[in-house]
């Protein structure tokens, strides 16, 4: 699936740049049709780091570039 791709490309690319970073993909039911990227900080609040909502078509611009989001974090 091309969410399960995105989301493992994701992941790797911030698990690179941030050893120590947990990652959890999907601990909650994810929205239908949307690909977020969310950081949830030790305190518990938390900041988006990427939303496909309200991107596209065509479908590809829904999903970021994973260098994008490690940007994001840094």
């Amino acid at each position: 699936r091309v969410f399960g791709r995105n989301a493992a490309a994701v992941s790797a690319a911030l698990r690179g740049a941030m050893a120590q970073l947990p990652v959890d993909i999907n601990p909650r039911p994810p929205r239908r049709n949307s690909f977020e990227v969310s950081l949830v900080k030790e305190d518990g609040s938390t900041v988006e780091l990427w939303s496909g909502i309200g991107k596209g078509p065509p479908r590809k611009l829904k999903f970021p570039q994973p260098e994008t989001v490690v940007e994001a974090l840094k």
